[in-house]
């Protein structure tokens, strides 16, 4: 079996750990501490993100779209099979060295999807991004830890709370959805979602494309009309 390489590293922001891009073949592993957060043969329920907000704003002509988390662009490129060519699909992503593997070491992965006309690419905190308009998005697509706490950036811990959920309410459309992909089921998050007065489901997916892997949870949580 080939051996893993480091290609590069990229402290967290706030200084809290470090995250490590990793090769081994034609796969790519990133790493923080022993946590695997993402890899490169396992998008199935990153894609199924995507999928599962697109079906549900299929009726609108020109739905806009935020993405929280570049990640290894599963959930961009899957966005971009489902959308028309009328759409407008932003990432933010909040680690500038994350951006650049996108377009470096790991660019065979993400396939020229940020080259699409319908995306933006912004190197922010996406809770800025959020707060930053109303009524301004279609469908909020949040991937930026394992689950609804600041596992990646403690700081994160802040979209998952009352007054973040609020917010991204408050940039969602009438009907609009915020999904939260996790790696595991998180109760009390949704008791949250509801209390924030979104109309609140939750999806179990596989890891993988072929039904097998870990079961991750899928949020989906739709601002009232």
């Amino acid at each position: 079996m080939l051996p893993w390489t480091v290609l590069d590293t990229a402290a967290l922001p706030d200084g809290s750990g470090t995250l490590r891009l990793k090769q081994r073949g034609s796969e790519f592993s990133i790493m923080l501490g022993s946590n695997e957060l993402m890899n490169s043969r396992l998008s199935g329920s990153e894609e199924a993100l995507a999928r599962l907000v697109c079906e549900r704003l299929a009726p609108r002509p020109r739905p806009s779209l935020l993405i929280g988390g570049l990640g290894m662009g599963f959930t961009l490129r899957a966005a971009l099979a489902a959308l028309p060519g009328e759409a407008t699909v932003e990432v933010a992503e909040l680690i500038p060295a994350v951006a650049a593997w996108a377009k470096g070491p790991m660019a065979p992965v993400f396939a020229g999807c940020l080259d699409d006309p319908r995306v933006t690419l912004t190197v922010d905190d996406v809770m800025a991004v959020i707060a930053a308009g109303t009524a301004r998005y279609d469908g909020i697509l949040l991937d930026v830890d394992n689950g609804p706490e600041g596992l990646t950036v403690a700081a994160n811990d802040r979209l998952y709370g009352a007054t973040g959920l609020g917010i991204a309410k408050a940039s969602l459309r009438p009907g609009g959805v915020l999904a939260v992909w996790s790696s595991g089921p998180d109760h009390g998050f949704t008791r949250r979602l509801r209390a924030a007065g979104f109309a609140t489901e939750e999806v179990t997916v596989r890891a993988s494309r072929t039904g097998r892997g870990a079961r991750h949870v899928i949020w989906l949580a739709t601002r009232p009309a």
